[in-house]
């Protein structure tokens, strides 16, 4: 049997005297989605930042799967190593896309610094993978010269989907994606997120409070309350068929009429 993508085992984090997350464990394989889910403060960002190697965890581990050697503990990387592994094997989709973006520059160099990051140095290539992603994410090519901050929250938040998927990773981390939108844009940016998931067979960690979106988007979910996973188990029955009292209470106020 293959390895899993990410191996995260017992994971902790304190800030001062408050626990923001004890001893989390779970695997994710290659093209799977996991919903991490919770109210605010239960430690689900805490999370999604330190399997990201934005934050440094107090105690355990994080493996990840890479191309050239097998799982490699993230946190025993060098700060280069951890650099290259963000701008290429992963991604990671911010819940308000300023913070992914370089607003004051245009739409194609905001897709295209990735490229250039590994090396691509041709014009002429980096402006036609620009164009073919703002294609990709539903933005009108005519906009590739326009800076983001001209551009609607959904389309800033489409964005920087094709700026973190330009370099074909295997994994993307995302912080309440559709956060923050109108209904009709965020329905508009879940289906583009299911349909680029599927077509890249994409491994992805979602941190919402929306049981909606957690739903639409994920095969496996996991319950987060005072820094704890509660529950986890396919996304459907979690949902369905919720044994945490906590979890029953999220489903109860959010899914029922």
């Amino acid at each position: 049997m293959s390895a899993p993508l990410l191996q995260v085992r017992d994971v902790s984090k304190r800030f001062g005297d408050q626990l923001a997350l004890h001893s989390t464990s779970f695997d994710l394989w290659p093209g799977e989605i996991l919903a991490v889910v919770g109210e605010s403060g239960s430690g689900k960002t805490t999370l999604l930042n330190l399997i990201a190697a934005r934050l440094r965890s107090d105690s355990g581990s994080v493996h990840f799967d890479t191309r050239d050697q097998g799982l490699q503990d993230v946190f025993k990387m060098t700060q280069a190593e951890q650099r290259l592994l963000a701008r290429t094997d992963w991604g990671f989709v911010h819940q308000h896309a300023a913070d992914g973006l370089r607003m004051d520059v245009s739409a194609g160099a905001n897709v295209g610094e990735r490229l250039m990051g590994l090396g691509e140095r041709h014009y002429g290539r980096l402006r036609a993978a620009a164009t073919h992603w703002l294609q990709r994410v539903e933005i009108d090519p005519s906009r590739i010269d326009d800076a983001p901050r001209n551009f609607s929250g959904g389309m800033r938040q489409r964005l920087q989907i094709a700026r973190n998927l330009v370099t074909k990773p295997r994994l993307v981390f995302m912080d309440e994606p559709t956060s923050g939108l109108d209904v009709s844009v965020q329905a508009r940016l879940l289906d583009l997120l299911r349909q680029l998931t599927r077509q890249m067979q994409l491994a992805a960690v979602i941190v919402t409070h929306d049981l909606a979106v957690a739903r639409l988007l994920s095969q496996r979910m996991m319950v987060m309350q005072k820094g704890v996973v509660v529950e986890a188990g396919l996304t459907d029955q979690v949902l369905d068929d919720p044994q945490h009292a906590y979890t029953q209470l999220l489903v109860s106020s959010v899914l029922q009429p």
